[in-house]
């Protein structure tokens, strides 16, 4: 850009190379993406611009280890350096950098064939490059207050108030939502089954059959409803 009389140039060592600038890159931050900048064809400096890791990462982390959830691996299309950074910060010993969207989903495509037993693949994320991997993942969860469009459309969990450490708390809330979904379907079944019976033999009356259809609903609803009270 040309900026009051001035040529200023901003971008990746390949500009300054190109423009043969002369710059040195050894001395430079690397905890982030580096923009060198140039004013008049002369080297005058360089920006870091890197992603804030969120205060709660490492409980939400230390969270799911503490569940028996310990296969954990970040994806991320940072430079090694960086990727490493962020993951030892957070307590994810396993990270595989510079990826592209593509990639990504090849990658969880590798998890859910080494996957042995009943698990499922999980992919965490929030930007645009994260929807194909929001969307071929088992279970997508995204961000939902700085997510993008793309990763909320694509997502089937989204976190409104961007907090990672709410991952294990919907795992918890989704399995004794299922817990008591296969104790009101355990209940109805076995119910009816008694009543048919004891229909079939002349034992039961109009009245047992009334509970058997409206009273196992209402016990059922009843039932569901300790789901509001999930702490």
């Amino acid at each position: 850009a040309t900026i009051e009389g001035r040529k200023i140039l901003a971008g990746n060592s390949k500009l300054m190379n190109m423009e043969n600038i002369d710059f040195s890159d050894e001395q430079i931050d690397s905890r982030g993406t580096v923009i060198y900048c140039a004013i008049d064809g002369k080297y005058s400096g360089y920006i870091v611009i890197s992603d804030k890791i969120k205060e709660d990462s490492s409980l939400a982390i230390k969270s799911l280890n503490d569940m028996g959830i310990h296969d954990i691996t970040m994806l991320t299309g940072d430079s090694k350096l960086i990727g490493e950074r962020v993951s030892g910060a957070i307590g994810i010993k396993n990270a595989i950098c510079g990826l592209l969207p593509h990639e990504k989903v090849e990658e969880i495509e590798k998890m859910e064939k080494d996957m042995t037993g009943k698990g499922k693949v999980v992919f965490v994320g929030d930007g645009i490059n994260d929807g194909p991997s929001l969307a071929r993942a088992d279970i997508g969860i995204a961000m939902g207050g700085l997510g993008s469009d793309v990763a909320i459309e694509a997502a089937d969990i989204v976190i409104m108030t961007d907090e990672p450490s709410k991952i294990p708390l919907a795992i918890k809330f989704a399995n004794r939502t299922r817990k008591i979904v296969w104790q009101n379907i355990i209940f109805a079944f076995a119910v009816k089954g008694i009543v048919l019976v004891l229909g079939a033999n002349g034992i039961a009356t109009m009245w047992e059959a009334v509970f058997a259809d409206v009273g196992v609903a209402v016990i059922a609803i009843f039932n569901a409803m300790r789901v509001l009270n999930f702490k």
